[in-house]
């Protein structure tokens, strides 16, 4: 049965993604390097850690979704279909809001509600982390992908003087 319920999600998303693109990331270009340029970066910086990403699971990148793809090696947050609906409560939970953005959360709880223990969890991380869905990470792929994530997953501080 929830084979049934996964394909019905992967049905939807297929369909929705292109109109996602267009109308929620027109302004967006996609970025300027292939996966194989990211395997070219520095060992241990995020472009090659993204490179290395996108090998081991056979993917490609989508334009203007390679962020996307950045979140889930900054969160943790596997690629299987309950993990990509707690991605997207993780970035409600660190402030991200769009109507595709909501529509996966509520279908996604609605299909799949047995994960929602792991959905309000990933919210909360969410809003323990330092906001970074806004986050240009094409400029970053040069960094120590340890630090960068490192300082994301701390939530900004009060220092009282």
């Amino acid at each position: 049965m929830k084979k049934i319920r996964v394909q019905f999600l992967l049905f939807v998303y297929n369909k929705t993604q292109k109109l996602y693109r267009t109308y929620f990331k027109k302004k967006k270009r996609q970025w300027q390097f292939t996966e194989k340029q990211l395997l070219e970066f520095q060992q241990d910086s995020l472009g090659r850690k993204l490179g290395e990403f996108y090998k081991k699971h056979g993917f490609t990148m989508i334009p203007k979704m390679e962020n996307h793809d950045v979140h889930h090696l900054i969160t943790g947050c596997g690629t299987n279909f309950e993990d990509e609906i707690a991605m997207q409560f993780l970035l409600l939970g660190n402030g991200k809001l769009n109507a595709h953005l909501l529509a996966a959360i509520v279908l996604g709880s609605i299909i799949l509600p047995e994960y929602y223990k792991i959905y309000i969890k990933a919210y909360k991380k969410g809003q323990n982390m330092r906001p970074f869905h806004e986050w240009d990470f094409e400029a970053l792929l040069w960094q120590n992908f340890e630090n960068l994530k490192d300082f994301i997953q701390q939530k900004n501080t009060t220092v009282l003087h």
